[in-house]
């Protein structure tokens, strides 16, 4: 269970609160305008951001005092987050050893983990060789290599075209459900939340709505959604 206790983050004029809590598994959207603080919200859970109040727990532990690598989250960027001068093994090998001293077993693992994404044999790459659907596979292998309980993906994939990008929600879906992770997506697509999500968060005017159903939210959504998504 991930629970967001009387969550608050402030910085300069910006505000969120939060105050909800979703099980070990599950799949939630986080849906809302831009600048609303969606991003914010997984930077917060990740540890990147500081709280002005509140407490952020994974089963019942209090994520505070933990730094970002210590956290039982993995988290996915926009920008996949591969380093341009280390081949697609080395930025997976970063995973399993910062220093990158691998061994067999090691690299082993980094190609396993390139077949599961589909991108076996391209492990002597540099990023800059692959496409965009491809670097958002070889960031997800990395997650593979560090399976955590709770995967936050932060629109990795809105610069794909809409077939690829369900191909890549549909894969972290599977991933995801393979490793029981909590999965909590960033998107401006209420598309990709339907395809994705079982529950959507409404981040909007300074709160993140606690996650409802997603199907029921979108067929009858309140008038702050309802204006999102053009449906006035």
């Amino acid at each position: 269970m991930l629970t967001l206790e009387a969550m608050r983050i402030e910085a300069g004029g910006f505000r969120l609160a939060a105050d909800w809590a979703v099980p070990a598994g599950a799949r939630v959207a986080l849906i809302g305008p831009s600048g609303a603080g969606k991003s914010t919200l997984l930077a917060a859970i990740a540890g990147f951001q500081p709280l002005a109040g509140g407490r952020i727990l994974w089963q019942g532990a209090d994520l505070g005092p933990l730094d970002p690598g210590r956290r039982p989250v993995s988290i996915l960027f926009q920008d996949n987050n591969l380093f341009p001068h280390l081949t697609v093994a080395q930025n997976l090998g970063l995973a399993l050893n910062p220093h990158l001293r691998l061994g067999p077993g090691d690299r082993a693992r980094i190609a396993a983990a390139l077949d599961r994404v589909g991108l076996g044999g391209r492990g002597d790459d540099r990023p800059g060789r692959l496409s965009g659907g491809e670097q958002g596979r070889a960031a997800l292998a990395r997650v593979l290599l560090r399976p955590r309980p709770v995967l936050l993906l932060d629109e990795p994939f809105a610069a794909l075209g809409p077939g690829l990008r369900a191909d890549m929600l549909a894969l972290v879906r599977a991933v995801a459900a393979e490793a029981g992770a909590l999965t909590i997506l960033v998107t401006h697509d209420p598309a990709d939340a339907r395809r994705f999500a079982q529950t959507v968060a409404f981040v909007h005017a300074g709160l993140a709505h606690p996650p409802a159903d997603a199907a029921a939210l979108f067929a009858a959504p309140p008038p702050a959604l309802a204006a999102y998504l053009g449906r006035e």
